[in-house]
């Protein structure tokens, strides 16, 4: 009698343990990576679209995989962002994916997360001097400023022309790695002119130093503008042409030259380049203002790194196309590459409206 108890007792635990079993492995390892899984999505700003449709789009599209999200935004505050990171770290986030306001403020709250085996994904803007970032998602960022400087070279004709032609050179925000990309890929087409003649800087702010524009701020562009026009334009020169790296530096650009009576009259506004395809630079380029914007679209962003999230919690290699460009200081951060587009008035149609990203009513 003991030794059919006994039996009964172990069978019994046999087919508890194989349900434990079965109960465990059920659904694959995919939806046991996504189920419930919460992401930390850090933005810089809700002051520029770019950024309201980049954290949009990451949440549509992680939300519709089974992911929980947190998104927040930091308003340029570099304290604040780390306090929010902190915070989804305290959540209990799985995964980050940071779009940072400064590339190398974020090294001691990325040192916690890699305590807590979080995995960091750095968005659009490359976290600096941290070993714990596993992937970047970003725009070919050089190839941004050779589409802009290309750009301004084919408006002025410089490979026909003797010109001279005036230009006035914008730099990012110096605290932005990707500024520096823009500016090396701008140059590279526009120094050769430079050297020979063709273009002249009037201001004489040639370096990457005096063009910056800190946190891409359209007003401090428009000031340092003004300062410019009132400084170096006082006489029969005018200005011919603009680099500008960002259409909110674009649109400050604009209103001081148009403070001045450019646009009017006689006084054409220059060719001026920008970048993100923002609704209010579309409008403007509709308008005959801003001359050209650079379309990144921040859906096929979002899929990059929603993609590499994926990958990291079901421990697989996420797709990369560049693994030698960015350098952090510490490490080569292997990086996924969304080309970007030139866009102007003869085909905005095309690039922003037929794909879907703006509606014909929004602009």
């Amino acid at each position: 009698m003991k030794k059919f108890v006994f039996g009964a007792l172990l069978f019994s635990l046999i087919l508890f343990l194989a349900a434990c079993g079965e109960d465990s492995s059920a659904g694959g390892s995919d939806d046991a990576a996504t189920e419930d899984a919460l992401i930390g999505v850090a933005m810089p700003t809700k002051s520029s679209q770019r950024w309201v449709d980049d954290g949009n789009n990451m949440v549509e599209q992680l939300e519709a995989l089974g992911f929980e999200t947190d998104l927040q935004y930091a308003e340029d505050d570099v304290d604040k962002q780390v306090e929010q990171i902190e915070n989804m770290i305290v959540k209990g986030a799985d995964a980050l994916v940071i779009a940072s306001i400064d590339g190398t403020a974020l090294t001691n709250v990325l040192e916690e997360a890699a305590s807590q085996d979080i995995p960091v994904i750095a968005y659009d803007r490359l976290i600096m001097e941290s070993e714990h970032v596993t992937y970047y998602a970003t725009f070919d960022n050089f190839e941004v400023g050779v589409l802009q400087a290309t750009y301004l070279e084919e408006a002025l004709d410089l490979a026909n022309e003797d010109g001279p032609f005036n230009i006035e050179i914008f730099g990012g925000s110096p605290d932005d790695n990707n500024a520096y990309f823009f500016w090396d890929g701008a140059m590279s087409v526009l120094q050769p002119y430079i050297d020979e003649g063709k273009l002249i800087v009037q201001s004489g702010q040639t370096d990457f130093e005096q063009a910056a524009t800190m946190r891409w701020d359209g007003n401090t562009a428009k000031s340092r503008m003004e300062n410019i026009l009132s400084s170096s334009y006082s006489g029969e020169e005018k200005v011919d042409a603009v680099l500008s790296p960002y259409d909110g530096i674009s649109r400050g650009v604009i209103q001081a030259l148009k403070g001045v009576g450019y646009g009017s009259g006689d006084l054409p506004l220059p060719v001026i380049s920008g970048q993100d395809a923002e609704l209010a630079s579309i409008k403007s380029i509709i308008a005959e203002e801003q001359t050209q914007t650079v379309f990144k679209d921040t859906r096929d962003l979002a899929a990059s790194a929603v993609s590499m999230t994926e990958a990291i919690l079901n421990d697989e290699e996420a797709e990369v196309n560049d693994t030698e460009t960015y350098d952090n200081g510490v490490k080569v951060v292997p990086t996924f590459l969304v080309e970007p587009v030139s866009v102007d008035i003869d085909n905005y149609q095309e690039v922003v409206i037929d794909s879907g990203y703006y509606s014909e009513d929004e602009l």
